[in-house]
């Protein structure tokens, strides 16, 4: 079994390293040879590990990883570039989680459309001292999402990461319309 990258060079070959009296030695520049072929893809990584930890240009299958690192549960429904944007954004979007903006901005990110959030409110208040409090009734978050095509939203998906969103007490409702 081989393992290495064909063809990838290593930019700093061990043979070219070792004391002149092994530079015309077959077997070591072989050896050497087969160890730099072993190490240049670890080397080259190394070398773009800044490459690795920006979801813009890492490859594909480590925006994935990227994902768990910054706590976003993905979804297979997603784009690549969905999954990119939104690990890109995962920072500011943990900085507005649990309000309107965030939701909003989370699920426009997923969707491409324009995302209106309404909610029941978190204050409840009587004028009168010690009166009791009015019930408010169970809070609730309403997302209308407008699409030019709403056939290619998962509005179950969708529902699902908003619910995710939100504090587990909380109703969900979810209308995907054209836009």
């Amino acid at each position: 079994m081989r393992t290495g990258i064909p063809g990838l060079p290593s930019p700093h070959p061990i043979g070219e390293q070792l004391p002149a009296v092994y530079a015309e030695d077959r077997f070591v520049q072989g050896f050497t040879g087969a160890l730099d072929e072993v190490i240049a893809p670890v080397i080259s990584t190394l070398d773009n590990f800044a490459g690795y930890l920006d979801p813009g240009v890492a490859p594909a299958d480590f925006v994935g990883w990227l994902a768990h690192w910054v706590a976003l549960r993905v979804d297979e429904s997603w784009s690549p570039e969905q999954l990119r944007q939104l690990v890109t954004r995962s920072v500011e979007l943990h900085r507005w989680r649990g309000t309107r903006r965030g939701l909003a901005e989370h699920v426009g990110l997923l969707t491409g459309g324009v995302v209106e959030v309404t909610d029941s409110g978190g204050v409840v208040a009587d004028p009168q001292p010690g009166a009791p409090l009015p019930d408010p009734g169970p809070p609730w978050v309403r997302v209308l999402v407008r699409v030019p095509e709403p056939a290619r939203v998962d509005v179950r998906r969708l529902t699902a990461t908003v619910v995710d969103a939100v504090p587990a007490h909380v109703r969900v409702t979810v209308e995907v319309l054209e836009g």
